[in-house]
């Protein structure tokens, strides 16, 4: 390129790009469209030279810089250049890095890749006919622009939506970013009637302090506030319908509208949340204004998408609610035995298997105490079914009562219990075993009076595996049957 080329449109530029050959290209492609053209292999280098030494021109490349890692010191770059021209060159494939970078300050790009000679006809072109400025904001665009942010705001608020107050609280904060908007806030209809304030957010200023429990005077059981009448977000929520008091004062209510203009609130805006189907709505969203002012079609209709991105928030938060329950109650069916209430065998092995884990890693004792019922098949033949069930589950409440809140009651046969007792030597096993021996022996049964149970008592060895500690277990059992029943054995090593 001859100097001709670029007479009268020559400036000092800066090249940023974390890779040594591309940085070498650039130069050799683009160095004579440049009084001087200097190179950074990053953010923190390139802030260095900006500071000693200020570039008319930053070409921030954008090949080979992560978005995830990168934006906040490239970004930085970006928000320092106070109006000089800044040119991105962005790949195609990572086009993010555009709006992203936008956020920071304005500046031109260019859609990669691009050879050598490509860059070097772009620069010159606008370098001839200079970087045009980033045009000035509407009123308009800015206002569009905050309208969108509130959007995504409430959109990403229903990751929250797994819990209606945390849901409430980011929705509530998002609709902050509606322009003018000083406080939000979320009612919801709780069962029996009773409608609640789940969630509230201020601006820091303007509406600082404002707590609409104190102006309502209450923060639940609000379809039965003198002020239901009266404040659109109670309107909304009773009414299904939309209320908009442009002045605080016409609602007839002198020490609400004080209590608002207290904290600069000149306009409220009640949206009712609508409910999955007919019926009353799930509640109400209500936006505290600082000035009033009229609302567009456009605007009015966001309202209505914001309500119902609210109806949907809420509506994941039941279906969570009822997923969790019904997980909670199949998890319960699938580990417990549905006659006693105890652990069934499947649980209790898994049980065993994580105190025989702890046991080891802490070096803590484990016993394991098995019993059954002495001739049970006696007192389903002679009393029936129904007495036998009675006595399975008299046995397993007794047991129960006397165990420590970490042992663990298993049912593991037809009328074979046993109990996981962590932290517990053999002698202390054969003290437990013998009161449970004891209590069992007491407990009236209705029906046949009295049974009494056979216990086998074991310590884990130091390498010993469950299975091996079920078999001493029940070897002791066995003897303790043999030995005449209603008795306690401790098992052999």
């Amino acid at each position: 390129m001859s100097q001709q080329e670029g007479a009268g449109t020559r400036t000092t530029g800066l090249f940023v790009n974390p890779v040594g050959q591309r940085r070498a290209q650039f130069q050799h492609a683009c160095a004579g469209l440049f009084d001087e053209l200097r190179v950074a292999d990053g953010a923190e280098a390139a802030a260095l030279q900006l500071a000693a030494q200020p570039a008319g021109l930053l070409v921030l490349d954008l090949d080979r810089f992560d978005l995830a890692i990168d934006l906040p010191a490239l970004g930085q770059l970006v928000a320092g250049r106070a109006g000089q021209p800044v040119l991105a060159l962005c790949p195609f494939t990572n086009a993010r890095w555009l709006p992203a970078l936008m956020a920071f300050g304005p500046l031109e790009y260019a859609i990669g890749p691009l050879s050598p000679e490509e860059t070097r006809s772009y620069l010159h072109a606008r370098l001839q006919n200079g970087f045009t400025p980033a045009p000035a904001v509407s009123p308009a665009e800015a206002e569009l622009a905050a309208l969108l942010a509130v959007r995504s705001g409430a959109q990403q608020a229903l990751a929250e939506a797994d819990d209606t107050i945390r849901f409430g609280e980011r929705l509530c904060a998002a609709l902050l970013g509606w322009p003018g908007v000083v406080h939000a806030a979320m009612f919801q209809l709780r069962g029996g009637g009773d409608l609640r304030l789940e969630a509230q957010h201020g601006q820091h200023q303007g509406a600082a302090g404002l707590d609409l429990a104190q102006v309502l005077q209450r923060g639940e059981r609000l379809l039965q506030s003198p002020l239901r009448h009266a404040f659109p977000g109670l309107l909304a929520a009773a009414s299904g319908e939309m209320a908009l008091l442009d002045a605080p004062e016409k609602a007839g209510e002198p020490e609400l509208a004080q209590a608002l203009g207290a904290h600069g609130v000149r306009m409220v805006l009640g949206l009712p949340i609508p409910a999955s189907g007919p019926g009353a709505p799930r509640g109400a969203l209500c936006l505290l204004f600082d000035h009033a002012r009229p609302f567009s079609r456009a605007q009015l209709t966001a309202f209505d998408d914001l309500a119902q991105l609210a109806a949907f928030g809420l509506r994941m938060a039941e279906l969570m609610r009822e997923s969790e329950q019904l997980l909670g109650r199949v998890t319960h069916l699938a580990t417990t035995d549905a006659l006693t209430g105890v652990a069934n065998r499947r649980h209790g092995e898994y049980l065993m298997e994580l105190e025989i884990k702890r046991a080891r890693r802490y070096r803590l004792p484990l016993a394991l105490v098995a019993f059954d019922i002495d001739r049970f098949r006696n007192v389903n033949d002679t009393y029936g079914h129904p007495v036998g069930d009675m006595a399975l589950r008299t046995v397993a409440d007794t047991a129960r009562a006397l165990l420590r809140a970490n042992d663990v009651l298993v049912r593991s046969g037809g009328e074979e219990f046993q109990v996981i007792a962590p932290h517990t030597s053999a002698i202390d096993g054969l003290k437990l075993a013998e009161k449970l021996r004891a209590a069992i022996e007491q407990a009236e049964i209705p029906g046949c009076d009295h049974v009494t149970v056979s216990l086998g008592v074991a310590q884990l060895g130091e390498t010993e595996s469950g299975d091996s500690l079920a078999v001493r277990v029940n070897a002791a059992l066995v003897r303790a049957k043999r030995a005449g029943r209603n008795c306690v054995e401790l098992a052999m090593q």
